[in-house]
């Protein structure tokens, strides 16, 4: 998520019990030893786990083993590997895919049709999906999370008489959304084919189908839609997932701050964070310019004007804040918003191992201070051979547009329960949810608000999800929150009160079961913090702060990014020492001592290793990687001063002052083989 577009102010102001204090009734039951990684990994059961999905009990013939240096600390305008890696740039912003495009223009030339057919602006999830099984070719599919106008055109933005010129923002509309890029190894470089039929994009303005409980309800009809079955456009797009059946999830995330609603706002409306003088981009100010069609930047004020949905655009914003479903594979088909998995700032969606005859499950969390951790169950029980169909999307409505929506409560004793968010679950005051808000539908709409009515957890900015490719355990990352304070629940003597570092939180989870077991996986902290601070005993070599992008490779290395340019994260040591980074370390399963806290292990300090640093002021965002392991992507999300023109080679800084340019790196072995052992 980016430095740019944090929601700053905090919607929930429900009294839920807040995480912090059930991690201090949580923490004082358990062993602390200070000075360790293994006190606060919580449940490192061993240095390595069995690549051939085994436990952890410390089978080393078949184990996989960090085979890297830990990096030092870095400051530069360049990406740092370990000694025997290489790093190549590939689809950096602007980069055509086909030759409806016009190359790359340093001066800032290149229209809204370039735009609409070239990589977008501010790199973020992203997967690879092999073509035949290919390590050296694949669809590699890239969200674009957010716009930075003073980048995007040449002068900056601009305003005639309070309107937005409406090539402005077609340029700002077409730089958001995904991109599809067919790519291709040529002996040891990556790099994009032309024209492909895969490549594609979708951006702020494609038509889309609403899929699930909301779609074809009040809610979503529109001059566009007058059925409520489709919604122009994807915003926003952060964090990503993908399903057992092959295709893509990209989660929307801040995308309500692109709306404006100046009369009266809906109690959904205000919990979500939409506008309530100007949108974020002012595209609503274009409204009435000669080119519009159909409502193309009205639609982006939701003000009620007329007598219903159909008369005005105060349902278009209902058809955003959700995970939509893409299938790359099939360059003909069609996006689809999967409403029945929530509507919020969705960071991601990570499913559960899929175990035949059993519900799937999908977790995700919500990117703002003191929001919450949800988990969407199908109500299809999963069946191996639809991993194996081509029709994709229909394979999705099987799975994602019948289930339940449950928020996490988490309880002291590393114990949890989800709450179902169905209009037969009662709240904190005894109604029921149908009762307080109506049918499924209503419910999902403002799902925030259902969420705070049945009592769930408050977090700090839930982001990332994973989840360990043999045991099942999940793990979120929540950022910071520099607004935790007493008066939120917490206590002065509770060591995470400003918490500007973050840290991991994990769980074990059944989709049967609506329990779950809980525990903190790491603590970010400076490796000068005293022990409170720093529980995880970290040191200069692994220091971090600020996790955001989380995953998990197939052999069990988990992959932690870090974020340190929004809410206060700049204010964290960590951050004045050394660039975003990404870390690695193979965990081991989660054990429970008799049932109040982990096993402590005090062995692992240096498993956890930096692998990589990146250029000064980005983000490190966004991981993938080919199916032998040989080739790793991630995305620098808002450099300042990078890449070096002319080169490929994301190592090098520039000699000079450039246009900087979001971009996927591509990191490999100089003798291919492995990453990361």
């Amino acid at each position: 998520m980016s430095k740019s577009i944090s929601d700053k102010v905090v919607r929930n102001t429900d009294g839920n019990t807040p995480f912090s204090t059930i991690l201090e009734a949580n923490m004082s039951r358990r062993l602390v030893m200070r000075g360790s990684l293994g006190s606060a990994l919580a449940l490192f059961a061993g240095a390595s786990i069995s690549a051939c999905g085994g436990g952890s009990d410390g089978d080393d013939d078949k184990a996989v083993k960090l085979g890297f240096a830990s990096l030092p600390n870095s400051m530069t305008d360049a990406c740092v590997v370990p000694a025997g890696y290489v790093a190549s740039v590939i689809g950096a912003w602007g980069t055509p895919l086909n030759d409806q495009a016009a190359p790359w223009s340093n001066e800032g030339r290149n229209t809204s049709q370039d735009l609409l057919h070239s990589t977008g602006m501010h790199h973020d999830g992203m997967h690879y999906f092999p073509l035949a099984g290919s390590s050296s070719e694949g669809l590699l599919v890239v969200n674009h999370e957010y716009i930075d106008e003073k980048a995007l055109h040449p002068n900056g933005p601009t305003s005639v008489g309070g309107k937005r010129p409406a090539e402005e923002v077609r340029k700002e509309v077409n730089a958001h959304g995904v991109a599809v890029m067919h790519v291709r190894k040529q002996g040891s470089q990556w790099e994009i084919i032309q024209n492909s039929r895969y490549n594609r994009r979708f951006t702020s303005a494609t038509p889309m189908n609403l899929s699930g409980p909301v779609a074809g309800t009040d809610w979503v009809k529109t001059p566009f839609s007058t059925t409520g079955s489709q919604v122009r456009g994807t915003n926003n797009n952060c964090g990503n997932g993908t399903t057992p059946w092959g295709t893509y999830i990209t989660a929307e995330e801040n995308w309500a701050a692109c709306f404006v609603n100046t009369g009266e706002q809906t109690a959904a409306q205000k919990r979500v964070g939409v506008q309530t003088k100007l949108g974020r981009y002012q595209w609503e100010t274009a409204a009435g310019d000669a080119t519009e069609q159909q409502g193309e930047f009205a639609r982006f004020n939701i003000t009620a004007t007329g007598a219903d949905g159909l008369q005005d655009w105060r349902n278009e914003v209902n058809g955003f804040g959700y995970l939509v479903e893409i299938d790359p594979y099939d360059p003909g088909s069609t996006a689809t918003k999967r409403t029945a998995m929530g509507r919020f700032a969705h960071e991601g969606a990570a499913y559960g191992i899929p175990v035949a005859g059993k519900p799937l499950a999908f977790y995700s969390g919500d990117d703002s201070r003191f929001e919450y951790i949800y988990r969407f169950v199908s109500e299809a029980l999963w069946d191996p051979k639809d991993a194996e169909r081509s029709d994709r999307i229909a394979v999705g409505h099987k799975y994602l547009d019948k289930g339940t929506l449950y928020v996490a409560r988490f309880d002291a004793e590393g114990k949890g329960e989800w709450l179902a968010l169905t209009p037969a679950t009662k709240g904190k005051d005894g109604r029921s949810l149908g009762e307080a808000f109506g049918n499924i539908d209503a419910i999902l709409i403002n799902t925030r608000g259902a969420a705070d009515f049945v009592g769930a957890t408050p977090m700090d900015r839930p982001e990332w999800t994973a989840v360990h490719p043999s045991n099942g355990d999940v793990y979120l990352t929540l950022t910071n929150n520099t607004s935790r304070n007493a008066e939120r629940g917490t206590n002065p003597a509770n060591p995470r009160l400003n918490n500007v570092n973050g840290h991991i939180v994990r769980w074990h989870d059944d989709a049967g079961a609506n329990t779950f077991r809980w525990d903190i996986f790491v603590f970010g902290s400076d490796a000068a913090g005293n022990a409170d601070t720093n529980r995880s005993g970290l040191t200069e070599l692994n220091q971090l702060a600020s996790p955001d992008g989380i995953a998990f490779d197939d052999r069990g290395i988990l992959w932690i990014q870090t974020d340190n340019g929004i809410d206060g994260g700049r204010n964290n040591a960590v951050a004045k020492a050394t660039n975003d980074q990404m870390l690695a370390v193979v965990p081991g399963a989660m054990k429970d001592a008799k049932g109040t806290g982990p096993v402590i292990n005090a062995s692992n300090q240096a498993e956890l290793r930096r692998f990589f640093v990146g250029p000064n002021e980005a983000e490190i965002t966004g991981f993938a990687y080919t199916p032998d392991h040989t080739s790793i992507f991630l995305n620098i999300q808002h450099p300042v001063n990078w890449p070096a023109y002319g080169t490929a080679d994301a190592t090098r800084a520039p000699d000079g002052t450039v246009r900087p340019r979001s971009s996927t790196v591509v990191i490999q072995k100089a003798d291919g083989g492995p990453i990361g052992v």
